[in-house]
């Protein structure tokens, strides 16, 4: 099998399933992440694409319960100022547009496994997608909602402008604005912000997160579920 070649979900849950029990017990002894995971695929023979899962998807305990503590329910968004990490959330709900996999992670955020963050195009799904988050953050009563978009991305500036004309036939307060140093924007929105992204990093810098993609699922069952590699997941 090539590395172009995923296996069936099936048999891909299947063949990761022990290989992510040992990351997270070599992640739980202590060793680095970027080892353990070296080491598991090694052994296991895996292919770049399911080193490439193990990564997205396998954390330690301890790292797994800190975030979780801090991701609030869908509920809990009704009157919040949610800043946005812009591609993280499209890209993952382009992707469940595309009927393609998408994963609960041991630390409860929802992630897809495509990859392809450095070479995304704005596409029609691209403006489904847009249109999907922002009648769930309407839908969620939020108070405000800034989207913010990497400008080193190709058509950043005009995505931004989509956004915010699309945003005023919602009933949703929005901003959509580019940004070279997103994440750095991100963890310094403030306290009282909270920070809609399933990028680990930011999930670690800040205290108060939402899985937007998440809440957009629970509203359109017809799009599929998530999937797990951890049986304490709840799929």
């Amino acid at each position: 099998m090539s590395d172009r070649q995923l296996l069936p979900v099936e048999e891909l849950k299947e063949k990761l399933s022990e290989p992510a029990i040992e990351v997270r017990y070599l992640l739980s002894k202590g060793y680095a992440r970027k080892s353990a995971i070296t080491f598991v695929s090694n052994h296991h023979r895996l292919t770049g694409q399911e080193r490439h899962i193990l990564a997205r998807l396998v954390f330690s305990p301890e790292t797994a319960e800190i975030r979780i503590k801090k991701k609030l329910s869908c509920s809990q968004l009704e009157g919040c100022d949610i800043f946005v990490d812009g591609y993280n959330v499209l890209i993952t709900i382009e992707s469940a547009l595309k009927n393609e996999p998408i994963w609960f992670a041991d630390d409860g955020f929802l992630r897809d496994i495509s990859g392809v963050f450095g070479n995304h195009r704005i596409t029609d799904t691209t403006c489904m997608a847009v249109d999907e988050m922002l009648s769930t953050l309407s839908a969620l009563k939020v108070r405000s909602s800034t989207i913010l978009l990497d400008s080193q991305m190709s058509n950043s500036e005009k995505l931004a402008k989509f956004i915010c004309e699309k945003a005023k036939t919602k009933r949703l307060k929005a901003d959509a604005r580019t940004s070279k140093h997103v994440d750095f924007d991100l963890k310094e929105a403030g306290a009282h912000a909270v920070i809609a992204t399933a990028d680990s990093v930011i999930v670690d810098a800040v205290d108060k997160v939402a899985d937007v993609t998440e809440c957009w699922m629970k509203e359109n069952r017809k799009i599929g579920k998530p999937f797990s590699l951890n049986a304490h997941v709840r799929e």
